[in-house]
């Protein structure tokens, strides 16, 4: 049975106990500046310049896209890879030589067109032209993107 001071003893319990009760209401604060600090750091490490990222990376998240936009088959997915690959590893020193912006593009608008007969090999003829599509696609996102 509860004596009729247990209300008097639990009031000076929780006074007692009040400096507790600061730590306690800043815990869910706390908890969520971390969460948040947790996701933006992530979005930073998944944001990384594609300078600072491998050929293999660049060439596999490459390949995905096309998979997936594309709808590759399996064999079609390994022929991609393979070119893809290739052709990061050949823009590696491009990237990150010392040459002028220009001869930059040139290097790589050549390469591109190189991949792309070999790119025409592989996919069909609808594939290839949705590909052709998705790359102008993002050529006018790019040119927007400068402009503001």
């Amino acid at each position: 049975m509860i004596s009729p001071t247990a209300p008097d003893c639990l009031d000076s319990f929780i006074e007692n106990q009040s400096h507790i009760y600061p730590t306690m209401k800043k815990k869910p604060m706390i908890m969520t500046v971390l969460f948040g600090l947790m996701l933006f750091s992530h979005a930073l490490i998944a944001q990384r310049p594609l300078t600072e990222k491998s050929a293999s990376e660049r060439a596999a998240a490459q390949t995905q896209r096309m998979k997936t936009s594309l709808r590759l088959d399996s064999a079609q997915t390994a022929r991609i890879a393979v070119i893809n690959l290739r052709y990061a590893q050949r823009m590696d020193p491009v990237m990150q030589g010392n040459g002028s912006r220009l001869s930059k593009f040139k290097a790589a608008r050549t390469m591109q067109k190189e991949k792309e007969v070999e790119l025409k090999q592989v996919l069909t003829k609808e594939q290839f032209e949705q590909f052709k599509e998705q790359q102008q696609a993002m050529k006018d996102e790019f040119k927007e993107r400068r402009k503001s």
